[in-house]
Parts: C-alpha cells; sequence; structure tokens
C-alpha cells in the first residue's frame, strides 16, 4: 500500500466516530480493495469493546477488504445495526454477493442479534439478495426490526427471494417463541413488479408487525398493489405507506381504500403518481371520512385527479385534527379547478395544509380513458366500472366486504316477474309488482356498483306525473337507494361515483357506457336526497360534482336546476 494511501487512510481512522457503541466510516470515500489497505479499520473494529453499530456507507469494499473486515466481526456479538448502504461502488456485480456472504457468515459466526441492517444503493440485484439469503433466515435477523434495500435493482426474482427468506426467518424464529417483527420495510426502485410484490405480500401478512412500508418506483400495477392492500390490513401498527409512482388505477386504488378502514395508526399515505383518479380519490376521501383518525399527511399528486374529485377529497379532510398537509399537485383540476380548492381548503381555514398546484396538468380533454396500466386489456370489452371482470375475483371481494351479503342467496328465488321487469322495465310491469315490489331491494347489492347504479337508472327512468306510476317509481327508490347508502362510507361512495360515471358527471376509468338520461332519473334524486336515508354528507358529494359538471345534463337543464336546488339545501340543513 502506498504511503499516501496509508496518510489517507490514517486521516480518515482519526475522524471516525467512535462512541455510544457505534464505529463510523460514513462518506469518507475509502477505496478498500485488498487486506492491507482495511488493516487500521480492522484494528478498530477488534479494539473496538461493545461495539453495536458499524456504519460502512459511502466507501467502496472488495472481496478480500470485505473477508479482512468479516473476520474482525467474528467475535462482536453485540452488534446490532450495519448500515452498510453505497458501499459497493465501481465493483464488479459478480464480487458483491461473495463480499455479501462474507459478512453475513461472520454475523451469524458472531451471534450477533441484528435489529437495523441497511443495504441500500448497492446495485446488486437477485445474486445479491442471494448474498443475504442466509443471513436473513439465520438466527442473527431473528429480532431485525429495520429492512433498508432501497434502490439495489433486486428485481422480480430478488423479490421472491427476499420474500422466502423473511417467511422462513418468521418461521424459525416463531418456532423459538419470538416471532420475527419487523416495523420498517424499505425496497424502492428495486422493478419488484407484481411477482415480486405479490411474494413480499405473503411475507408482510405473516409478520403482521408493519409500521412503515416504503416501496416507491417499482412498476407494481393493480393486481400487485391488491395483494399488498390485503397484506397491509393485517398489519394493524402500520404508520407509514408510501406506493409512489406505482400503477394502482381504480382497482388498486379500492383494494387499498378497503385495507385503509381496518388501520387506525397511519399517519402518513404517499400514493402520489399512483394513477389514483377521480373514482379513486372519491374513495380514499370516504375511508378519511369514517376512519384515519391520526392521519397528518397525504399525498395524491399526479394521479389524473380532476376538480370535482379533489374537492370531495378536500371537504373529507376538513374533520382530520392531525392533518398537517394535503399534495394535490399535478392533477386535472384547470386554472379555475385550482381556485376552487384553494379557496375551499381556506374557507374550512386549512389553506395552510394545501401544497403547491404549480404543476397541475389542466382540465382532461373529453376522450376516451386508455387501459387501466398501458398494458393489456384485461377486460374483455366488458364495463371496467363493473368491477368484477378480475379473473381471481380479487376486486369483487375487495369490495363486497363492504357489502350487504345476507341478501345474495335470494337472488335466485326472486319470482319471475321481478326478473322480467329488471330485464326490460315498464310502467305496467313495476305496478303489477305490486307488493314484491320490495324484491327489487333484493336485487342490488352496493358490492356491485356498476349494477346497483344500472337497477335504480332503470327505475327511476319511468318516473312520470302520473299520481300512481310516480308513487310507485318514488317508493321503489327509496327502497332500494335506503339499502345503497346505508353500508360503509367507502360502499355508499363506490355506488355514487359509479352513478354519476355512468350518468356522465364524473370522469371514469375505461370505456363506461353513458345512460341516456331522462327527466324523471334526476326527479327521483331530488326525491331521494331529502329523505333522511340520504346522508348529508352523500349530498354533498353529488352537489360538488354536479356543480362542475352540470353542462353535462344541460339538455335536461330544469330537472337539472330542481335536484341542484334540492341538494344545495340538503347540505346546507344542519339538521
Amino acid at each position: 500500500m502506498a504511503s499516501d494511501d496509508i496518510a489517507q487512510l490514517a486521516d480518515a481512522l482519526s475522524k471516525t466516530h467512535v462512541g455510544d457503541g457505534e464505529l463510523s466510516y460514513k462518506g469518507l470515500g475509502l477505496k478498500l480493495d485488498n487486506a492491507e489497505s482495511v488493516e487500521g479499520l480492522v484494528r478498530e473494529i477488534e479494539q473496538y469493546q461493545g461495539l453495536r453499530a458499524l456504519r460502512l456507507e459511502g466507501n467502496t469494499v472488495g472481496v478480500e477488504a470485505a473477508q479482512a473486515i468479516a473476520k474482525a466481526l467474528e467475535n462482536k456479538d453485540l452488534l446490532q445495526r450495519c448500515h452498510w448502504s453505497d458501499m459497493f461502488t465501481g465493483r464488479l456485480r459478480s464480487e458483491i454477493p461473495t463480499a455479501l456472504r462474507c459478512l453475513g457468515s461472520a454475523l451469524m459466526s458472531a451471534g450477533a442479534r441484528l435489529t437495523e441492517l441497511d443495504l441500500s444503493d448497492n446495485a446488486f440485484g437477485p445474486d445479491g439478495v442471494k448474498g443475504i439469503e442466509q443471513l436473513l433466515k439465520s438466527p442473527s435477523c431473528h429480532t431485525l426490526r429495520e429492512l433498508r434495500l432501497n434502490n439495489c435493482g433486486m428485481g422480480i426474482g430478488g423479490g421472491k427471494i427476499l420474500a422466502e427468506a423473511l417467511i422462513e426467518c418468521h418461521k424459525q424464529s416463531s418456532a423459538l417463541g419470538a416471532p420475527l417483527r419487523l416495523r420498517v420495510f424499505v425496497a424502492g426502485r428495486n422493478r419488484l413488479e407484481n411477482e415480486g410484490a405479490s411474494a413480499l405480500a405473503k411475507a408482510f401478512q405473516l409478520m403482521g408487525s408493519l409500521e412503515e412500508v416504503h416501496m416507491p418506483q417499482n412498476g407494481i400495477n393493480h393486481t400487485g398493489v391488491m395483494a399488498l392492500a390485503s397484506a397491509m390490513r393485517q398489519n394493524p401498527e402500520l404508520q407509514v405507506l408510501n406506493f409512489n409512482d406505482n400503477t394502482f388505477t381504480k382497482r388498486g386504488t379500492l383494494a387499498m381504500a378497503q385495507a385503509l378502514r381496518h388501520l387506525r395508526n397511519v399517519r402518513a399515505i404517499n400514493f402520489g403518481d399512483c394513477l389514483v383518479r377521480s373514482e379513486g380519490a372519491i374513495a380514499l376521501a370516504a375511508v378519511l371520512r369514517e376512519g384515519l383518525p391520526v392521519l397528518k399527511e397525504l399525498n395524491l399528486s399526479f394521479g389524473e385527479i380532476t376538480e370535482a374529485a379533489a374537492l370531495v377529497v378536500a371537504q373529507a379532510v376538513m374533520d382530520k385534527p392531525h392533518m398537517e398537509k394535503v399534495d394535490l399537485n399535478g392533477n386535472c383540476l384547470g386554472e379555475e379547478g385550482c381556485d376552487a380548492l384553494r379557496e375551499a381548503m381556506e374557507s374550512m381555514d386549512k389553506g395552510d395544509m394545501l401544497a403547491s398546484l404549480s404543476d397541475d396538468e389542466g382540465e382532461p380533454e373529453d376522450d376516451d380513458e386508455d387501459n387501466d396500466d398501458g398494458s393489456e386489456n384485461e377486460d374483455d370489452g366488458d364495463d371496467v366500472s363493473d368491477g368484477c371482470n378480475d379473473e381471481n375475483g380479487e376486486y369483487c371481494e375487495t369490495v363486497k366486504e363492504n357489502g350487504i351479503k345476507e341478501d345474495s342467496p335470494n337472488k335466485s328465488q326472486s319470482p319471475a316477474e321481478v326478473t322480467s321487469f329488471l330485464s326490460c322495465p315498464s310502467v305496467e310491469k313495476l305496478l303489477q309488482l305490486g307488493e314484491m315490489r320490495t324484491n327489487l331491494q333484493q336485487q342490488v347489492d352496493a358490492s356491485d356498483p356498476h349494477k346497483a347504479a344500472e337497477v335504480l337508472l332503470k327505475i327511476s327512468s319511468l318516473y312520470s306525473e302520473d299520481q300512481e306510476v310516480q308513487t310507485a317509481v318514488l317508493e321503489t327508490i327509496d327502497l332500494v337507494l335506503k339499502k345503497l347508502v346505508s353500508g360503509s362510507v367507502l360502499q355508499s361512495y363506490c355506488f355514487l361515483s359509479t352513478l354519476l360515471v355512468m350518468m356522465g358527471l364524473l370522469k371514469g376509468e375505461g370505456k363506461v357506457k353513458k345512460v341516456s338520461l331522462v327527466p324523471g332519473q334526476l326527479l327521483c334524486l331530488e326525491h331521494a336526497v331529502q329523505q333522511e336515508y340520504f346522508a348529508q354528507h352523500h349530498a354533498s358529494l353529488l352537489h360538488i360534482v354536479l356543480s362542475k359538471n352540470g353542462e353535462a345534463l344541460k339538455s335536461l337543464s330544469s330537472a337539472r336546476d330542481r335536484l341542484s336546488s334540492a341538494l344545495e339545501k340538503r347540505c346546507n340543513d344542519q339538521h
């Protein structure tokens, strides 16, 4: 080793922080190629009694150097925290797994019990995960609380290996009576995609101990998001959820919304750049209304959310006492929409919590949405808003957990007259049903919002000024709507947003067939919103959307204005 290199190392070592059980070589830029290059470092490790944390980040460590460091760690049984990010810069990818195996073997030999392992910013790929596989399965990681593997290029294969290692670690630690309780998991920018994310979801579900999950920029779409959502629900202590820059779309967002209903400790949600879109935003607004009591930060930026949906979100945060920041930047509000959102937040004395809107994309054009995730069409021509086309039925189950299930068995037993009416509705058939009209209530299930909205629009289209017909229609509408809006807030908001999409008042996802409306449908809603079963916040949702997109109903201006007036009165009614 050249004399100037030795002098550089000596100078660097003199700056290491030694104290509180921590030995730090952080950011020294040392090029550690062989045993000779780490002699001083190894000596310090060996002489450090009670070593609990070792920081090697910001240097570059070769295989021989790693072997020498590993030898020094073999009797450091008190070591708990390994801060080893960004320590293989310039190394061949084939070197890194060998170096990691050496270091891992030393920790296992020492009988160390790690609480934190940080290997972020080491581009080691799937082979690098194999390099730490045995360590992760060993008793040295039974006590692991924080695992950071950000920007490691793990890929799908690495994600699967990691998931299997964590599952095995949990299995073995549980057998010893002290199951793995990982609290922090960080794995952004790893190209995990759906398969890697789904594999990890199984590990997360098993552990149930997570408090923070950071998985941004992983190329995950709704399939992987739904698997992760199911796992998040099984982690009741979850506080931070960061899935920024993946592709949720409606199905993924609804799954996450369903999971969030069950989590009481979440304080930060980052779904920015996730294509949440308007229906997804409204679903999340529903969860804000009925849950998330300690939420402080909500990021829904760059999600193709329109003005009306953003305003629904803004209104939902009104009663959140801990809320500090709402980020809706980069959506599709338009200049007037941005002003309306700022005004709405300021009117609630929450203007300070709204993040900048400087990157707003402007109002969306009136064209058909492309596919959910920009990839293959999985809907076989069916309407995306139906939501029950997913081959695994996962999306259906996501929504149906809010549904009123006790009516399901009765559907097949409905009288033929009811089935006939629904297939081809007419005034005559409705009147002939008589008391059997109550069976129509069994035909609607808010866990299938598209079908429910379809039934409601069919019935309300029969409205007329004839007193007998009007009474029959309104009584039936009350029966049906009372059921549809009496479930959870999430369930009712999913139904209402689907209804609004079908009416052409809200921009939906996918090719949604809009209904040709008649005045009676709006007049039935005018009646319904004045009833006791129709909550004020439901009326508020409709009022916001109608007030922003009322031009879509200009051909029905008289009925539209009556509905708008009834909604405004209901929203202002404090009783």
